[in-house]
């Protein structure tokens, strides 16, 4: 395992006037809550913190667009030597705009799946909200980001054509809102994304969630990719989140299915996005999030 620390908080906006999201800190905390005794990395590589800006850029709506893009080229980089020297990289994020990253890494070695797992479907982008209203957050728009939708500063990259990720090789698993009337980005249903809802997961349990989602990757036929955003967790066991909510998948249920899909051959890699330590002044849930991530990779 290739333990790469990635302490972006660049893809999240601020929750008011002066706040900077503390997502940055996340790669701190878990190690000093005792990350790298419990999963004994072969190597540590971290990368710079970057400078977070609220401002509007030139020639982007994306909030740190720039930025987000140099990040995750560095940042493709380390993950792409890792894969070349048969590690597995473990990202820990940082905000959800580090999928990206790893992506880039990924598919210059032919096409990728993903496993998208996260309260939030994180699809938005230009389709389905007025860009002119605000700066867009690409924490929130990584899964659209990662199948072309959206600006080319993030959706086109060195050598690769096409999207990251095709739609048909992504299981989305864990959006709480997607039944609700105002859901964000209905459009999402018209894909051939198999979407896996918290309602359907708690329907189906780790059985039938892990069936669907090993049928999704069967036909993509392909080496894939696992991305946790830890606020699929129920906000009542993971609040220190940019937006928790209720319900969420029960972290023995979480640590089943994510054991099991990365110990598969075909894994090549995952990373575990928005903790914000901020929120968690005791340290208590940066304990909780190392002890699960322990669980998920004892077999790797």
């Amino acid at each position: 395992m290739c333990l790469i620390r990635a302490p972006s908080n660049l893809g999240l906006r601020p929750l008011h006037p002066g706040h900077v999201p503390g997502t940055w800190r996340a790669p701190q905390a878990l190690s000093e809550a005792g990350l790298i005794e419990v999963l004994a990395p072969g190597r540590v590589v971290d990368l710079d913190r970057p400078a977070y800006s609220t401002e509007a850029q030139p020639g982007t709506r994306l909030r740190n667009g720039p930025a987000i893009r140099r990040f995750n080229l560095d940042l493709a980089e380390i993950v792409a030597g890792a894969l070349g020297q048969g590690e597995l990289p473990l990202i820990i994020g940082g905000d959800c705009s580090i999928l990206l990253g790893a992506l880039v890494a990924a598919r210059r070695s032919g096409a990728v799946a993903l496993v998208h797992v996260d309260g939030h479907s994180d699809f938005r982008h230009p389709g389905n909200y007025d860009v002119d209203a605000a700066l867009g957050s690409a924490a929130g728009m990584d899964l659209a980001l990662a199948t072309g939708r959206g600006e080319p500063l993030l959706t086109q990259w060195p050598g690769i054509a096409g999207p990251l990720v095709a739609d048909e090789a992504v299981v989305q698993i864990g959006e709480r809102e997607s039944r609700d009337a105002d859901f964000a980005w209905p459009d999402i249903n018209a894909t051939a994304i198999t979407r896996i809802d918290v309602f359907a997961a708690q329907e189906l349990g780790v059985g039938g969630v892990s069936q669907k989602t090993r049928a999704t990757l069967t036909r993509a036929d392909c080496p894939y990719w696992l991305h946790l955003d830890v606020d699929v967790l129920d906000q009542t066991v993971m609040p220190a989140v940019d937006s928790p909510g209720s319900p969420g998948i029960d972290p023995d249920d979480l640590v089943a299915i994510l054991s099991a899909l990365a110990a598969g051959k075909r894994c090549i890699g995952m990373d575990v996005t928005i903790f914000d330590p901020d929120l968690d002044p005791t340290g208590d849930l940066a304990r909780l999030l190392v002890s699960l991530l322990g669980r998920v990779l004892k077999q790797r």
